[in-house]
């Protein structure tokens, strides 16, 4: 094993150092504060990214100069706000949530933030609403339910582009990813959707593991390098 060149954190120490770099490279401010009070209150799993996070999708954004963005997951449309702030002129971004209560929640988010215009959202089974989209979209974020990952990556290769980025999330799930007997089904998808990243001769992918106020978790980035 190779030798490390720090001492291994505690989640408590990771934590700390994920404030330090939002205070200093993604702040806050009222209204993400006040979407994220209001997706509590309407009772929705803490799922949303953190700070950090955010701010690695909006860097996304203007890196990819996305100006089509398709994101599966939208719970209570942070993740969706960071994003289409980042977008361009004319930029546009789909979302998509099986849940028609929490996609009011995030309609009402959305008005908010003064991003309405610039996001379609689509309610719906993600697997039905993505067989209804006519691509290519730029970026793609899929952050919904892990089971389906394969088959969510399987819809999204259909509505890229040659250059188009993917980027998956929570694939690490606190180290289980790299259990070869687990029977979580969340795992299981997330091995799968790995499997099918890195036998597709057309995609170049990777995968980084994050720490921080959402525990041991990381992320996968692809770019598709040619259609079938």
């Amino acid at each position: 094993m190779r030798a490390h060149d720090y001492p291994t954190p505690t989640i408590e120490e990771c934590t700390v150092v994920d404030h330090y770099f939002a205070n200093r490279l993604a702040p806050t401010d009222s209204v993400l504060e006040r979407v994220l009070a209001a997706n509590q209150a309407a009772g929705m799993p803490p799922h949303d990214v953190a700070p950090v996070q955010g701010k690695f999708l909006a860097v996304m954004v203007q890196i990819t100069q996305a100006k089509r963005v398709l994101e599966i997951g939208t719970l209570g449309g942070y993740s969706t706000i960071c994003m289409a702030r980042a977008l361009s002129e004319g930029g546009h971004i789909t979302t998509i949530d099986n849940n028609a209560d929490f996609a009011l929640v995030a309609a009402q988010n959305f008005e908010l933030a003064g991003v309405t215009e610039r996001i379609e959202q689509r309610v719906g089974t993600a697997l039905e609403v993505l067989a209804t989209l006519q691509g290519p979209f730029d970026l793609i974020f899929i952050d919904a339910d892990k089971p389906n990952n394969p088959a969510y990556l399987d819809a999204v290769l259909k509505l890229s582009r040659v250059g188009t980025t993917i980027i998956g999330d929570n694939v690490v799930r606190g180290g289980a990813v790299s259990n070869p007997n687990s029977a979580d089904p969340n795992v299981l998808g997330v091995q799968r959707f790995l499997q099918k990243l890195a036998t597709n001769p057309n995609l170049n992918s990777t995968a980084l593991q994050t720490v921080g106020e959402k525990g041991w978790d990381g992320f996968s980035l692809t770019v598709v390098n040619a259609l079938p």
